[in-house]
């Protein structure tokens, strides 16, 4: 088997993979993603037990154990890029063996669930109720790096480039599905699905004016009205469909679930929007001990 070159895989003094300053013993094989480092003690306050934390940059790492199941809580910071780099070196963690430099023969899959905040796209969806992504749909071009037709949703992302006349001058958006194994645990009745968009950006790629005109100023009014085999475009944000990408790539479970804290369609922002993440914090951790 041929080694991987230290160039690709680049560890610190330590053995510790190189942004995460993380080793395999590290992390459980049930994690949840945060954007914010912050929101990290947040959910682990929970636990019944700490055993390791650290930091490096914006990744905030704390494993511990709730309800006698061991979970990794992750930072992954902001976009596409830093789930490239999150995504890639947890794999690494569990499927390369770290000192020889080379792949496992036997692949370990990961259990991976986001949790995050966002604005809902659709009148019927209320601020401070729960929304789980069916599907992920990429407009940043982060994926389309790698061999992945074989995980992409051809007709659907068709359907949608045709619906909203993409610039050929963009990246060409994908849409990935989650992990079935995944939603059958976290979907109820108390949680809407659909499909959660993800920009390159926060401004311009989601439609926001300062002091730049933007490509297409209809672009946001197309997504909203997008609609595909009865699935509609619930949420906006900047890391899901890079999960779901990575996740389908390299042989592992994803699934992400936002609290909605403001309804773009009503207008409407929730009078609390603290109570709704608190209150998916302890929705998913539950649905993950069952």
């Amino acid at each position: 088997m041929t080694k991987i070159a230290a160039s690709e895989l680049i560890l610190n003094p330590d053995g510790s993979v190189y942004h995460l300053n993380l080793k395999p013993e590290h992390i459980a094989t049930d994690i949840i993603f945060v954007g914010d480092q912050n929101r990290v003690p947040k959910i682990t306050k929970h636990f019944d037990s700490i055993e390791f934390e650290t930091q490096k940059r914006e990744f905030r790492t704390i494993t511990g154990t709730y309800k006698g199941k061991r979970i990794t809580v992750m930072s992954t910071g902001i976009g596409p890029d830093n789930i490239d780099i999150v995504m890639n070196e947890l794999d690494a963690l569990v499927n390369i063996d770290l000192e020889a430099q080379i792949p496992k023969k036997e692949h370990t899959q990961l259990n991976i669930v986001r949790i995050g905040t966002s604005g809902s796209l659709q009148k019927d969806i209320p601020v401070d109720s729960f929304v789980l992504a069916k599907y992920g749909l990429g407009f940043d071009g982060m994926l389309l790096s790698y061999d992945c037709d074989h995980v992409l949703e051809a007709s659907f992302e068709d359907a949608f480039i045709k619906h909203t006349n993409w610039s050929p001058r963009k990246s060409r958006p994908y849409i990935v599905k989650n992990s079935s194994i995944l939603e059958k645990k976290l979907l109820s009745d108390k949680v809407f699905a659909g499909i959660t968009a993800t920009a390159g950006g926060f401004y311009g790629p989601q439609g926001r004016v300062l002091r730049l005109p933007l490509q297409d100023p209809k672009l946001n009014s197309k997504i909203d009205n997008f609609e595909f085999n009865g699935v509609k475009i619930t949420n906006l944000e900047m890391e899901t469909s890079a999960i779901y990408g990575l996740a389908k790539l390299l042989g592992h479970n994803a699934c992400s679930m936002n609290a909605i804290i403001a309804n773009r369609a009503n207008g409407t922002f929730s009078e609390n929007p603290y109570k709704p993440v608190e209150e998916l914090i302890i929705y998913t951790l539950d649905k993950l001990v069952l």
